[in-house]
């Protein structure tokens, strides 16, 4: 998009959509912050994915299924990317998993996007069901498993899967995606010192990355736009082309003044950045009522 600068000279093109993450609620409420996204303005609604968490804060609201909210927003929008926040893929059972998606891409006309990840440890979906996956080795190999049963299932055809984590005799769906896949976003470690390669090459075979810092909360953890130009520069570095779009999905809390949003979201677009995620996880200070409003006020023009 090309926009003007305050002395009437014209911006450099600068392309980002802006996603909205209803992080508390009920689900009536996450259909219509879904519906309020779309009516002003934002690219994407995205819920979130836990089940029962051992947390003083985070427990103390409730979870809902993604898939069976993203199937309510599907059916009250028509334009609007749908996700979440991110889905844990090591503790759902594969051809779970393929069906929701793919009942929840063809609702929806083929908006639905994966952003992935290995779970939280203090989620009880890990550490109080026997088998499950719960060291941080074994999350991350089960979702590189799950994830390539779950590309196999997008063929159409008859397959088998024989691994680690996921062995199954044959499966075959019923069709594809409406867009021949669904876009896999996976969490990846940024540490500009030392790149983490197996979480960065995990991001790197898919269509996008959710970057990360090392950090002790969902704030701490999000890049600066340093961060974010040192990775964009290094995907280009490692990535094979010609690949298709890749995105890069930031999350921060934009300003209630627009110009100063504005100046933020286009420091990290400047950077690399595809995607901003308006995100809000602070339990004590965020309510459904906030949510709302601040989806009301729409994202930034750049």
């Amino acid at each position: 998009m090309t926009g003007r600068d305050d002395d009437g000279t014209d911006d450099e093109e600068v392309t980002m959509r802006f996603g909205f993450i209803g992080s508390y609620g009920s689900p009536a409420q996450q259909v219509e912050l879904a519906r309020a996204c779309e009516e002003h303005g934002w690219d994407g609604f995205f819920t979130w994915d836990g089940v029962s968490l051992d947390d003083a804060g985070f427990g103390a609201h409730p979870t809902w299924d993604p898939f069976s909210l993203l199937a309510a927003a599907a059916a009250v929008t028509e334009r609007i990317t749908l996700g979440a926040m991110v889905f844990a893929v090591p503790r759902r059972r594969p051809w779970e998993l393929a069906q929701q998606v793919l009942t929840v891409d063809h609702l929806s006309g083929g908006r639905l996007v994966l952003p992935v990840g290995v779970g939280v440890p203090i989620d009880r979906a890990f550490t109080s069901v026997p088998g499950q996956p719960t060291s941080l080795r074994d999350r991350a190999r089960a979702l590189d498993e799950v994830l390539d049963w779950l590309e196999l299932s997008w063929s159409g055809e008859v397959f088998s899967h024989d691994g680690e984590w996921t062995r199954t005799g044959d499966f075959q769906l019923p069709q594809p995606p409406v867009r021949g896949r669904v876009p896999v976003w996976p969490v990846g470690v940024w540490d500009a010192a030392r790149p983490p390669r197996r979480s960065l090459d995990r991001a790197l075979r898919w269509d996008g990355i959710v970057p990360q810092v090392r950090g002790d909360s969902p704030e701490d953890a999000e890049p600066g736009p340093d961060d974010v130009r040192a990775l964009t520069a290094w995907i280009a570095a490692h990535r094979d082309a010609p690949a298709g779009p890749f995105d890069v999905v930031h999350q921060g809390r934009l300003p209630a003044d627009p110009v100063a949003a504005r100046d933020q979201a286009r420091e990290v677009a400047d950077a690399g950045a595809t995607w901003w995620l308006e995100s809000w996880w602070d339990p004590t200070t965020t309510t459904p009522e906030r949510l709302l409003d601040r989806v009301r006020q729409g994202p930034p023009a750049l």
